[in-house]
Formats: structure tokens, C-alpha cells, sequence
């Protein structure tokens, strides 16, 4: 017996036509490079998508072809986000923060037909140009008068090519499971690996992100991406947004300075933003410095790394209630997301603030379990630890170009799951820290010390210990204006993880490293320290 519901495909463009129908004067505002903001509709942004469309055609870019952008969160990337997919292309976001020889890399192995790049980047392509061999256009995100001089490229400009086209395409009927986006791994361990998303995972994802456990959009909101457009889709919004026609506000280049979010929230009104846990400590110092407000904002998310209790206490004084999620590349990217609920109320204070920085409970349309080093399933009872596997309809099940892989992904991340579905992760696999035959957590202890007032940002590395196997090491940057003590700084752990937790030693740094997504990198840490001689 057959079903006698109707075909319609689950692609992209039916975003796109909804967005039109229900929030055609809804506004899309854009922070420029300038500093100036651009401001139109969603409306008028399809409207210039169906003119990108029309260019693709011209320019002969490919069926399926994979076209790359290079290029910050604004109104032009959004309508890339559409003309490309819809159009039956893949629209392939590269983080320009990648070390060159990374982006070539990246470039070659999507065999990208073009290239759309903000003008600051086009110094980065004149000196990777000879290595690109398949790129056929560069077109500069631009009017054709400010399109910058180059001896070793042919530039287009992205005004130039729309202008000559007409606002209306015939959109193709794209099947679902079609390749819509592809977004590549940072690569911490060799070469970056392509995640190849489709049309059909990517509406399932923006459906289940809408769901009121989850990011839950309404029309109403004013939604700040702050995390880039270049990595993962920023987290879905370009489409959450606009499946239930908020208003989107999109920083630019601006994303990372206090300042400038603090004035972009009260003048947007936005009311619900994304980010990872630096960028929310940048807010906040600002705020406190200067003792500014941001009352329309009133729910934001932090991602990518974990997030201290501290710091959700810290946007709770300020009335913004920080939201944990939990994702990757590999899952489009959420995975589960701890949204408070009324039973909170009920716990401890401490019970409380453990249970705030789960990074939540599996949505919807996502597995997980627990498996040991022998690949057995281990209990969810919020006490054993095990590696985090997950399946689901927007999670990888191969990289691109490679061979599909299992039934089960392996993130790399080590984590315990309860009764309820919540998920708190340990550490990641490589970052585990194994003392004397035992498992200490580098992110309990990161999550303990950021409660210090003295603190603004801390890491904790396991290093080579010659009785222990491996002791852990923290590196600490202090706020502004305050010098703590090492010793000050261990102690102060005390009864709050447990004793032999407690790091070896402490250092004191003007800043830690960071990966080009924005997450402390503890591979360039344990580089750093790789001679280190613990104290007697």
C-alpha cells in the first residue's frame, strides 16, 4: 500500500518560498565593513538571489558544482546561502582564519568552479592563485568601483553581475537529498575533511532547532548570529531565521568587540543571539566596564567549547538567560541543547548550576550513546563515561570524497548521558587527562576556576608526570587589573573538584590560543609546554 500524501521535496527553496509568504517586509540588517548598515527585506533579498541565480547561469557554473565563499556574516553571504543551493549548487563556506596552505587545500579538494570572497580576502587568493586548479571565477563581494587592483587575478564584481540579470528564475525542482552545503573540519589532526550537507538535512535540522526545547525561534525575534556564516551554516540561523520569518541581524566583520554587539543589540532589539563562550566574556567585560545594558536581550546560546558557570551567571546578572548547546560540523550542527526547565527550580544550588552547563538533552532526530574502549554500550545513568557516539538524519555518515563510514559516528568527545537524555561532556578524547590509571576531567576543573573572580579565560592540559603517567597543568589568563597568585588559584579548587584533581601547577599567560573557530587550542598549549618541569 502506498501513502497518499502529497511529494513535495524537503529542499532549501521551500525556506525561501515560505520566508517570501509570510515575512516578504521582514527586515535582514547587515553591519558592513564600513561600520555602516545596510538594511532591506527578505523579500528584497530573494528577489537578488533570483538575479545570483540568473549570474550562475551566465558565468556556466556547473549543475552540482561546488562554488566557495569566502566571506563574513552579511546580507550578500545570506543570498548565496540561497541563489547556489536552490539553484541545484553547493554552497561551500571556507573559514578564512585557516592557515593558507589549508584554504588551498580546501579550495582543490572541493574542486570549487568559483569563488566568492569579500574584498579583504583577495590579498589571501593572489598568493594561493597558481595552486587553484579549478577555480574558473573570482567574484569580489562588491560594486564595481570598489573593486579592489590585482595584477594576478580576473575580479568580477558581485553588483555588476546581479545588475546585468533579471529578478525573475525558474528554480529547479531539486530533490531532496541533493548536496546543498559542504563545510570542512578545522583540521587539527592533518588535512581538513569535507562535511557534505543536503537539502533534506538541512530542513530537518532547522525544523528540529525550532522546536521549543531547542532554539525555539518566533516570528517575533530579532536573531544575532554572532558565529560566522563561514562555519557550519552559523548554526543554522540563515535558515531558522527565516523558516519562521524573524528579523536577522548580521554583525560583519564586528562580531568579536564588545562595544560593538552591546550597540548592535540595543538599536536591532535583538532579542535572541548565538556565540562561543569568548565572545560572550567580551560582552560582558564591556558591560560591566561601562555599566551599559542590553535589555531586549533576553536568551542567547553559547557553543563550541564548554561554557563556565560563572559566565552563565555572569549574562544572568545582566538578564540574558545563557542557553548550552552542543554540536559539530559532523551534525549540522546540533545535537542536543539545555533550555531550562521548571524542575531546575527545584535543585540545590550547586545541583542547579551542574545541571545549567549540561550541554543538554539529545533532540529530536538525534541518537546518542556511550561505548568503552571494547565498543560496549554503557548505562545512561549520569555516572559512567564513555565515548560519545551519535546517528541521525542532518549527522554525517562519511566525509567528502572518502568512503562513508559506519553505522555510528564517533565524535571524539567523552561523555556521560542520564535517564532524561541530558548530555555532559568530560573532555574530548584527546584532551582526557589519565593519572595514575585514572580519568580526571580538564573541563570540570576549567569550569571550577572560571568561578574565580580574577580569572577571564583558563585551560587545563594533562603533561607527562614521571610518577603519575600524566598530571594536570593549568594556564590561566587574569581579568584586567588583577595579578592572582598560582597557589591562590589551586586553592581555590579545593572542595570543589575532588583533591587529587587538583592541577600540579598553575601559569599565568597574556592569552591563550585559539583555534579559527574560536575554541582554546590545546594541541598548540601542550606544543607550548612540551618541556615543561613541574615545581618540587
Amino acid at each position: 500500500m502506498q501513502d497518499l500524501m502529497m511529494k513535495d521535496q524537503l529542499n532549501i527553496r521551500m525556506i525561501m518560498q515560505h520566508a517570501e509568504e509570510i515575512a516578504g517586509d521582514v527586515e535582514i540588517v547587515s553591519v558592513l565593513g564600513t561600520g555602516q548598515r545596510h538594511r532591506y527585506t527578505y523579500a528584497a533579498a530573494f528577489a537578488r538571489a533570483r538575479q545570483l541565480a540568473n549570474a550562475l547561469d551566465r558565468l556556466e557554473i556547473s549543475p552540482g558544482a561546488r562554488v566557495a565563499t569566502l566571506a563574513w556574516n552579511d546580507y550578500r553571504h545570506f543570498e548565496l546561502y540561497y541563489a547556489l543551493p536552490c539553484s541545484g549548487r553547493v554552497c561551500h563556506t571556507i573559514n578564512p582564519r585557516l592557515f593558507a596552505e589549508q584554504v588551498a587545500f580546501i579550495i582543490n579538494d572541493a574542486a570549487d568552479e568559483a569563488i566568492f570572497v569579500d574584498p579583504q580576502f583577495v590579498p589571501l587568493l593572489e598568493t594561493l592563485h597558481e595552486q587553484l586548479s579549478d577555480v574558473r571565477h573570482i567574484v569580489v563581494l562588491c560594486a564595481e568601483a570598489e573593486l579592489p587592483g590585482s595584477t594576478l587575478l580576473e575580479l568580477k564584481s558581485y553588483e555588476a553581475l546581479l545588475a546585468a540579470q533579471t529578478p525573475h528564475y525558474d528554480w529547479p525542482e531539486v530533490e531532496e537529498r541533493t548536496p546543498s552545503g559542504l563545510c570542512y573540519t578545522s583540521g587539527t589532526t592533518g588535512n581538513p575533511k569535507g562535511v557534505l550537507y543536503s537539502h533534506r538535512s538541512t530542513v530537518l535540522h532547522s525544523l528540529a532547532g525550532n522546536l521549543a526545547d531547542a532554539v525555539g525561534l518566533r516570528a517575533s525575534d530579532s536573531v544575532l548570529p554572532i558565529v560566522p556564516m563561514f562555519h557550519v551554516n552559523a548554526w543554522g540561523m540563515p535558515y531558522n531565521a527565516a523558516m519562521v520569518g524573524a528579523k536577522l541581524v548580521l554583525p560583519g566583520p564586528k562580531a568579536g568587540d564588545g562595544a560593538t554587539l552591546a550597540s548592535l543589540i540595543n538599536d536591532e532589539g535583538v532579542s535572541f543571539a548565538l556565540g562561543v563562550p569568548t565572545v560572550w566574556l567580551a560582552l560582558t567585560t564591556y558591560l560591566e566596564k561601562t555599566g551599559e545594558s542590553i535589555p531586549s536581550l533576553t536568551r542567547a546560546v553559547s557553543g563550541g567549547s564548554a561554557c563556565p558557570l560563572a559566565l552563565i551567571e555572569t549574562m544572568q546578572r545582566h538578564g540574558v538567560a545563557l542557553e548550552v548547546g552542543w554540536g559539530m560540523t559532523e551534525t549540522s550542527p546540533l545535537g542536543s541543547y539545555n533550555r531550562e526547565q521548571p524542575w531546575y527550580a527545584q535543585l540545590d544550588e550547586r545541583a542547579r548550576g551542574e545541571q545549567r552547563v549540561k550541554a543538554g538533552r539529545q533532540m529530536f532526530g538525534v541518537r546518542m550513546r556511550l561505548v568503552d574502549e571494547q565498543g560496549a554500550e554503557l548505562p545512561r545513568d549520569g555516572k559512567s563515561a564513555g565515548a560519545l557516539q551519535v546517528r541521525g538524519p542532518w549527522v554525517c555518515s562519511g566525509y567528502f570524497g572518502k568512503e562513508p563510514g559506519g553505522e555510528w559516528f564517533d565524535t571524539g568527545d567523552v561523555a556521560m548521558l542520564d535517564a532524561q537524555g541530558y548530555m555532559q561532556i568530560t573532555d574530548r578524547t584527546k584532551d582526557v587527562i589519565k593519572s595514575g590509571g585514572e580519568w580526571i576531567s580538564s573541563i570540570d576543573i576549567e569550569n571550577a576556576v572560571m568561578a574565580h573572580p580574577a580569572v577571564a579565560e583558563a585551560a587545563v592540559i594533562g603533561l607527562a608526570h614521571p610518577r603519575w603517567g600524566e598530571r594536570p597543568l593549568m594556564v590561566v589568563v587574569a581579568r584586567p587589573g588583577h595579578a592572582p597568585q598560582s597557589a591562590e588559584l589551586i586553592g581555590f579548587l579545593e572542595g570543589k573538584v575532588a583533591k587529587w584533581w587538583l592541577p600540579d601547577a598553575c601559569e599565568l599567560v597574556e592569552e591563550l590560543p585559539h583555534t579559527a573557530t574560536g575554541k582554546v587550542s590545546k594541541k598548540d598549549l601542550r606544543e607550548r609546554f612540551a618541556d615543561y618541569q613541574w615545581p618540587n
